[in-house]
């Protein structure tokens, strides 16, 4: 819906990036921490969401009159995550997979309390109009149906 608004409008008023930006950072997370265990569901899923995530990002950018924030805030994860990755080609096998998991649990905590960046506006205006409501929706689907993958795996880091 959020897409479907900037094409529409042609601009991204009342859309906030940052809940994109931290779900294609935890989407490329969880695909290395995929391909680390040899999980194909984590790989296709997190393949695709952070294909999705990053033409999101551009059309963002594409319709953002103030582009320097954004890029900068996309590079400052994308920094982040690297070093994350970097870190742990330095550690054993064992220690990368939990490492990357923690990494994974930590980024996906953040993508779940980003739209709480908005939280002091929504109070003070008394007004969810910059919540997606069909994103809050999905986020709750998406975040039940990873626990009970995670506990179907018997993988602490997915439930989380």
């Amino acid at each position: 819906s959020d897409l479907r608004q900037m094409l529409s409008t042609k601009s991204v008023e009342n859309i906030q990036v940052l809940p994109f930006l931290t779900t294609n950072v935890n989407n490329l997370a969880w695909l290395g921490y995929g391909c680390l265990n040899e999980k194909w569901t984590l790989i296709v899923v997190n393949a695709i969401g952070a294909a999705l995530q990053t033409l999101y990002i551009l059309a963002y950018l594409y319709y953002s009159p103030a582009k320097s924030p954004v890029l900068l805030r996309t590079l400052l994860l994308l920094v982040v995550l690297a070093t994350g990755y970097v870190t742990l080609l330095s550690v054993d096998q064992q220690t990368r997979k939990a490492g990357l998991g923690l990494f994974c649990s930590v980024f996906t905590i953040s993508m779940y309390l980003s739209p709480l960046a908005d939280l002091a506006k929504i109070i003070r205006t008394k007004s969810t109009r910059c919540l997606s409501f069909p994103l809050t929706v999905t986020t709750f689907l998406a975040s039940t149906s990873w626990t009970c993958y995670g506990l179907q795996q018997d993988d602490l880091y997915i439930t989380v």
